[in-house]
C-alpha cells in the first residue's frame, strides 16, 4: 500500500488524447458555427420592418412605450411585466447614462431578413441581438413592432 502511495498517478495515454481531441473538436465546432453580427452599413443589408421607439418611467413604475416619430403610446408595460423589455432598456438606457447621453433619440428596433431582430441605441450605436435571448424575449419586443399605425 505504501508503494501504490508513492508512484505517481498518470492518465492514460488514450485518455489524454481523447480529452484533447473533444476540446479541440468542441473549438473547432463554435469557431465554425459562429456568426458575427452582420453590420447592414457595410452589406447593404434593409430591415424587413423598423420602427422607432422611445421608452418612459412612470411615477406608478409602469413603463410607456411610444413611437418616437407620431408620439403615439404603443403599450403601458405595468410595473413588474414584461421583464425582458425592462431588464434589455435598464441596460441600454444605463450605457446611455455611463456615455453622458439624454433620452433624446429613440431606439430602433429592426427585424431582418434572415431572422435576426435587433434594437439599435441611435445615441451611441450601440445594438443589442435580441434573438439570441430565446424566442419568448424576443417575441414582447416583436409586439411593440407589430402593434400600432
Amino acid at each position: 500500500m505504501a508503494q501504490a502511495l508513492s508512484r505517481p498517478a498518470f492518465l492514460p495515454r488514450g485518455m489524454l488524447l481523447a480529452a484533447v481531441a473533444v476540446v479541440g473538436g468542441t473549438l473547432l465546432l463554435a469557431s465554425l458555427g459562429h456568426r458575427a453580427p452582420v453590420n447592414p452599413a457595410v452589406t447593404g443589408e434593409r430591415p424587413v420592418a423598423t420602427r422607432d421607439l422611445r421608452f418612459a418611467d412612470r411615477d406608478d413604475g409602469a413603463v410607456v412605450v411610444s413611437d418616437a416619430r407620431s408620439g403615439a403610446v404603443i403599450e403601458v408595460l405595468p410595473g413588474g411585466s414584461e421583464g425582458f423589455v425592462r431588464g434589455a432598456m435598464r441596460g441600454l438606457v444605463r450605457q446611455r447614462r455611463i456615455a453622458g447621453l439624454g433620452p433624446d433619440l429613440p431606439f430602433r428596433l429592426s427585424t431582418w431578413p434572415d431572422g435576426r431582430i435587433t434594437l439599435l441605441d441611435t445615441a451611441n450605436g450601440n445594438a443589442m441581438e435580441l434573438h439570441a435571448f430565446g424566442r419568448t424575449n424576443a417575441e414582447a419586443f416583436l409586439k411593440l413592432l407589430a402593434t400600432g399605425e
